[in-house]
């Protein structure tokens, strides 16, 4: 026999509906579908409710648990992973910044690699320094182009000429 559902759904039909047309996961329509049912009385079974959405029925009752805990702030609540806490923080981080802003800068990512290990004595991964930098920062380093003091002004009139 299947299991009746002793759940009291807070929000009003309408606002389940038009958050279900406003959402953009499948992650959150799955959840919001799930509560529409329970609270327009299409769905009065536990067993029919795992077996509309596709879910077993153990995590159609995790989504309930968390929604009788919470609410629906819970239930759509999406957890993340922590992360490894970065290297490059804080005061090293706006030196870092603000050397790259500054007019000497740096010529190279494992010049920077070699900065950071003589000024803060931290081991850090040429990686760890690329990905920050040019990906995070945006910043370009600054290199300086070769330039030729004896440039053959005949030579460069003539290309131009050449190949228009």
């Amino acid at each position: 026999m299947a299991r009746p559902f002793n759940l009291e759904v807070q929000e009003s039909a309408e606002y389940l509906s038009k958050s279900l047309k406003n959402t953009r996961t499948a992650f959150e329509k799955e959840r919001l579908q799930m509560l529409w049912w329970i609270k327009t009385e299409q769905v009065t079974q536990h067993q029919e409710l795992s077996r509309r959405l596709g879910r077993d029925g153990s995590t159609v009752t995790r989504w309930l648990q968390r929604y009788r805990q919470g609410g629906l702030s819970k239930l759509l609540e999406v957890k993340t992973a922590p992360g490894a806490t970065p290297v490059i923080q804080g005061e090293m981080l706006s030196e870092l910044v603000s050397k790259l802003e500054s007019l000497e800068g740096f010529s190279s990512y494992g010049q920077i690699v070699e900065w950071i290990e003589q000024k803060w004595n931290v081991q850090v991964k040429y990686k760890t320094v690329y990905s920050l930098v040019r990906y995070k920062l945006g910043a370009k380093l600054k290199v300086p182009r070769p330039i030729s003091s004896s440039i053959d002004e005949q030579a460069i009139s003539l290309f131009k000429k050449t190949f228009p």
